[in-house]
């Protein structure tokens, strides 16, 4: 019962924070602000973040929390677009699932400076994740062979592409009819490369 309040506190402090900094903008918006929109004190806030900044960065947790785990769950004989394709659908699929609101918080990270290094930080996170799995499928070394680390990064590099192009916009093209089209671009590398090894 205790975890459970202490989750709807967490949510609803993330929920009145990333709704002020994405229509106020990151420097604009103040502590304060962000308790009386809560209708929480500031002892409370500080209980869960230590600062503005770190309720975005649970929000990047959230939204890579399965990557892997996607990878590792899908068919071995699945081609490495396919199965990439799909990994890095599950942050994409948490910004289609708060879609407007995901859009705006988006928006802030990629144009604020210190959230922008945060989120690389994270995707840095993710590629050695996806690295490591690959690696795995493919029965192959993560840190002799170049493939694993070059291929997730191929990978993250075409969905930060779609966020940007999905930000730029008015919201209106799909994360993902984005990121199918940004994987006919890479796939024929991944595959050519990826499908020599073939699981072990």
């Amino acid at each position: 019962m205790a975890q459970r309040k202490r989750q709807l506190v967490s949510d609803e402090l993330t929920e009145a924070a990333l709704q002020l900094l994405a229509l106020k903008g990151f420097d604009a918006v103040t502590i304060d602000e962000i308790v009386k929109a809560a209708g929480v004190s500031k002892r409370t806030f500080f209980r869960y973040f230590a600062s503005k900044e770190d309720v975005v960065v649970q929000f990047l947790a959230g939204m890579g929390t399965g990557i892997r785990a996607e990878l590792a769950a899908r068919p071995a004989d699945e081609p490495p677009s396919v199965a990439l394709l799909r990994a890095v659908w599950v942050p994409l699929g948490e910004c289609e699932d708060h879609g407007d609101r995901a859009l705006r918080v988006v928006r802030l990270i990629l144009r604020t400076p210190a959230l922008l290094a945060r989120f690389l930080e994270r995707q840095a996170r993710w590629r050695d994740d996806l690295a490591q799995e690959l690696a795995r499928r493919l029965g192959t070394d993560a840190e002799a062979d170049l493939y694993p680390r070059m291929a997730a990064g191929m990978a993250l590099n075409a969905f930060d592409a779609v966020l940007h192009r999905w930000t730029e916009g008015d919201g209106a093209e799909s994360p993902a009819d984005l990121i199918d089209r940004a994987f006919e671009v890479i796939a024929p590398a991944l595959d050519a490369a990826g499908g020599r090894r073939g699981p072990s």
